[in-house]
């Protein structure tokens, strides 16, 4: 039988073919299950990102000195809550990564939420705010918290009147809005307080900006796992390492995640993408604080994704039965290039 001679290519062709497969896009699954309606959709080319030095502001809170002043105040404030004792900062220390490394938030009376604490580092790059994405806006999310019952139990116009009866935050509201103490005020001071939190550039930055030095041997080959046969960039790209989309994953089916905000079924049990970004300092992991540890995590995306959940509704993921376990701590070693030096936030005085 005749052989048919393989086509030659050209050198150019060659070095091309050799690009992708060193940047682990050739790798890439062709099809991935689409977070908002389910069916398949081809796979594009997600890509990593620096961060931007600065958070973009919306037109009507421009982000000023005084307003950033106003807003770390009220941030540290426990008189923000119903009791007095509780504060934006008692769930998102600044030496925890902005978070409380709890499984679960606390709240009144000490007692456990039903969702792990987000960091707030970096929010200001965020399209939807909470786990189920509740707040399109850092200046919607601000108030939330604060007159949620189980949170910090406060009434917002019992607020306002006792803010206003404390000279120090009257004159500067005054300074700040023309205005006295105000929802609006609090929530757009908040806010521009949090767009000034970002993280500092990691090793993996200044892998992608040239140094290959960066990064360890462990943590190139988790690079490679990363955007290749483990898919994790499909989910976890640009900027934030995160898509900002809902996902279902099977980790929970006793929160009804996005579909608490949305009421369709099909977003059931749906999350928010998380940031990768300093994650290796902010465990516990999942949207339930039920992963322990950035091991624990990886190993239930290569063995613990469910095959089914009540309802029979799809799963956004499968269980990466074709890779081996040798693989996870280059992973976790590349997740561990994610980490920048923490944010020095020194608490402020009071009025």
């Amino acid at each position: 039988m005749a052989m048919t001679a393989a086509p030659r290519h050209s050198p150019r062709l060659h070095r091309a073919i050799r690009v992708l497969v060193a940047t682990g896009l050739c790798s890439l699954l062709a099809m991935q299950t689409s977070p908002a309606s389910g069916p398949l959709r081809p796979a594009g080319k997600p890509r990593l990102a620096p961060l931007p030095k600065t958070a973009p502001s919306p037109g009507n809170n421009p982000t000023t000195a005084a307003k950033v002043t106003l807003g770390k105040q009220l941030f540290f404030d426990p008189r923000l809550s119903g009791d007095n004792k509780t504060s934006c900062a008692s769930c998102h220390f600044p030496n925890r990564a902005f978070t409380d490394r709890r499984p679960r938030s606390l709240g009144q009376q000490g007692r456990p939420l039903s969702r792990n604490t987000p960091t707030v580092v970096n929010s200001g790059f965020l399209k939807h705010l909470f786990w189920d994405g509740r707040a399109t806006s850092l200046e919607q999310q601000a108030l939330l918290p604060i007159a949620s019952p189980v949170e910090m139990n406060q009434d917002l116009d019992a607020l306002e009147t006792e803010l206003n009866n404390i000279p120090g935050y009257a004159r500067q509201f005054r300074q700040v809005f023309k205005t006295g103490v105000t929802r609006n005020g609090i929530a757009q001071s908040l806010a521009a307080f949090q767009r000034t939190l970002i993280s500092k550039p990691t090793p993996l930055d200044r892998f992608l900006g040239g140094d290959t030095s960066a990064l360890s041997a462990e943590a190139r080959r988790g690079l490679d796992l990363f955007r290749g046969s483990a898919g994790c960039v499909r989910c976890h790209n640009g900027p934030l390492l995160s898509d900002g989309k809902f996902y279902r994953l099977g980790v929970s089916v006793k929160d009804k995640g996005r579909q608490s905000v949305t009421g369709k079924t099909g977003d059931a049990f749906r999350f928010r993408t998380p940031s990768l970004r300093n994650i290796a300092r902010t465990s516990p992991y999942m949207h339930d604080g039920s992963q322990r540890t950035l091991e624990d995590v990886v190993t239930f995306y290569y063995r613990g994704v469910p095959t089914s959940i009540p309802g029979n509704l799809p799963l956004d993921a499968k269980p990466l039965l074709d890779n081996s376990f040798s693989e996870i701590p280059d992973l976790v070693a590349f997740l561990n290039s994610l980490s920048s030096p923490p944010l020095k936030i020194i608490p402020p005085k009071l009025p």
